[in-house]
Order: C-alpha cells, then sequence, then structure tokens
C-alpha cells in the first residue's frame, strides 16, 4: 500500500513540475514579457516642416536594398578596402556616425557596444559590426583611436577580426548612406554634422534587414534580427520558436508579438500536457492492478455435497 502511494506522489510531483514547465514558457511567450523592444525613433517628418537646420536630417528606411559593394573605403589600418569585402559571410550591423562627433555618435557607439556585451553571440564569429564615418576629412588614424577604444571595452576575443572601423571618400560615404536612407547636414557655423541615430541589420550579401533607431538597443530584439538576417544559421531552437511568435515591425523598429501563433502554441502545450497526464495515469493504474496481492491468496475452494 504505501508503495502505491510513493508512486502516485512521485508520479503526480511529475506531472506538477512539467505544467509548471509549460504554464512558464506560455508566460515566457507571451506579449508583457517582451513589450520592452527597440527605443522607438523619430520617423522623420516632410522636409517642408523640419525646424531650419534640420531639412536634410532623417532617416529613411530602404528594407532590402542593397548596400553598393564596390565602394572604397580605408579600414582602420589605413589598408583600402571595398564595402564588398566584408559580405558573403556574416550578418552585420551598420552603423554610421563620425568620430570626433562630441556627443551622439559617442552615445550611439556606447549603446551599441553594451548591447553586444549582453548578446550571447561574438563579434567576429557570429556577425560582424561595420562602423563608417561619414565626414569625408577623417583619417585612419582616427578610425585606429576609436576602435582601440570600443574593441577594448567589449573585452571579446575576435572583436579585432569582426568589428571594422573605416574611413572614406565624399563620393563613397555619399553614395553609402544614400543607399542607407541616412541624411544628415553640415554646419559650418559649429563645424559639426546634425544627424539621427540608427544601426542597421544587413544580411551577409549586404542587404538591409532592419533598422533599429535610438542610441540604446535591446539586446533581445538585436538577437532575433542578427538572426533573422541570417536566414536562421546562428541561434537555438528557442530562437526559432521566438521567431515563429514574433516578426519585426519596421514602422516601430522592434519586434511585436503574433497573438495568433502564441494562441497556437498555448493551446498545443495544453494538449501535450493533458495527453502526457493521462498516459502517466493509465500506465500508473495498470501498474498498481498488477502489483495488488490476492486476498487469502484467492485459491478456488471446491465444495463437496455428502
Amino acid at each position: 500500500m504505501e508503495r502505491n502511494v510513493a508512486v502516485r506522489s512521485a508520479t503526480g510531483s511529475g506531472i506538477s513540475k512539467l505544467i509548471t514547465a509549460v504554464v512558464l514558457a506560455i508566460c515566457v511567450f507571451s506579449p508583457p514579457a517582451w513589450s520592452q523592444g527597440m527605443t522607438q525613433g523619430i520617423l522623420s517628418p516632410p522636409a517642408n516642416v523640419r525646424p531650419p537646420g534640420l531639412k536634410n536630417v532623417a532617416i529613411e528606411q530602404h528594407l532590402d536594398e542593397q548596400i553598393p559593394r564596390t565602394l572604397g573605403f580605408q579600414d582602420e589600418t589605413g589598408k583600402s578596402v571595398q564595402l564588398g569585402d566584408y559580405f558573403g559571410r556574416k550578418p552585420m550591423i551598420l552603423n554610421l556616425v563620425y568620430y570626433q562627433c562630441p556627443m551622439l555618435c559617442g552615445e550611439v557607439l556606447s549603446g551599441l557596444e553594451s548591447t553586444l556585451r549582453v548578446l550571447k553571440f561574438d563579434v567576429g564569429k557570429e556577425f560582424d559590426v561595420l562602423t563608417v564615418s561619414f565626414d569625408p576629412k577623417e583619417t585612419p588614424e582616427m578610425a585606429t583611436a576609436k576602435k582601440a577604444e570600443f574593441v577594448t571595452r567589449y573585452g571579446r576575443s575576435g572583436a579585432t577580426q569582426g568589428w571594422h572601423f573605416l574611413t572614406g571618400p565624399a563620393a563613397s560615404i555619399e553614395a553609402l548612406t544614400k543607399a542607407a536612407g541616412f541624411q544628415y547636414q553640415y554646419d559650418p557655423k559649429s563645424g559639426q554634422f546634425a544627424h539621427a541615430t540608427a544601426i542597421m541589420v544587413l544580411t551577409p550579401e549586404g542587404k538591409i534587414a532592419q533598422y533599429y533607431y535610438g542610441v540604446e538597443f535591446a539586446p533581445k530584439d538585436l538577437r532575433l534580427g542578427l538572426i533573422q538576417a541570417s536566414q536562421n544559421k546562428i541561434g537555438t531552437v528557442v530562437d526559432q520558436v521566438l521567431l515563429y511568435c514574433y516578426h519585426y515591425d519596421p514602422n516601430t523598429g522592434k519586434y511585436g508579438a503574433i497573438i495568433s501563433r502564441i494562441l497556437q502554441l498555448a493551446a498545443g502545450a495544453t494538449v501535450l500536457v493533458l495527453g502526457t497526464f493521462l498516459v502517466v495515469m493509465f500506465r500508473m493504474g495498470s501498474t498498481v492492478a498488477s502489483n495488488r496481492p490476492l486476498i487469502n491468496d484467492q485459491r478456488p475452494t471446491t465444495n463437496y455435497v455428502r
């Protein structure tokens, strides 16, 4: 009798743990858990209503636009390169800054580096980063100093080979920023550039997959963006499930829940738990019945009539 009670107790405990795990999984996949997405960028108003001095400052999304492969730049060592030299291997993050920017560009780079430190993916392994100056007066020496600062802060091996800081001539910069939809304006009085802030995720072939706005970037969104841009060549099974439940919204620059798919998964999980519970209970009942002792040995008796 005690043995049967122990079996039922252990089985019940196992079922409880299974149900708890499934409920937690559904909670993780629910919208509130992922409601804090990418810092929402400001969608650019029409040029005729922008403030003076900012009429040419905006970001126009050019999703699926091919970044020109043959544009010539110099890397941080002064070596002449083309953007196509970085294509064809991994998804990439492209961010456009200028290295002598007194405030905003440094905030973007700091926000990006902070997010990259949270990601389990490594720069140079699962993806690369292209940081390109849009100031044609800047030099490879400036790029070297900026790279040393942020690669040191990032602190992971492989980043030196995977995080590239480029400078280039005005013609290449103009063609790149035009393809990316990155609009900026030089102010001769201050000697600075007015510009918006965003990073772009590129496919391994160099096509723009996603935009993320602001100076802080949600690691979960960026991780999913890199996985999707890689065509699921990086990431885990859990990431594939999340991509099934969430889609990228270009208007907000973040991932949002697809409620119907979350409900499908929840329904499937419920059926799985109930099915598992019934199978376990059936097997437990069969085991108890086979182990039950015969009362008084339940031997057949023979009645004799005299």
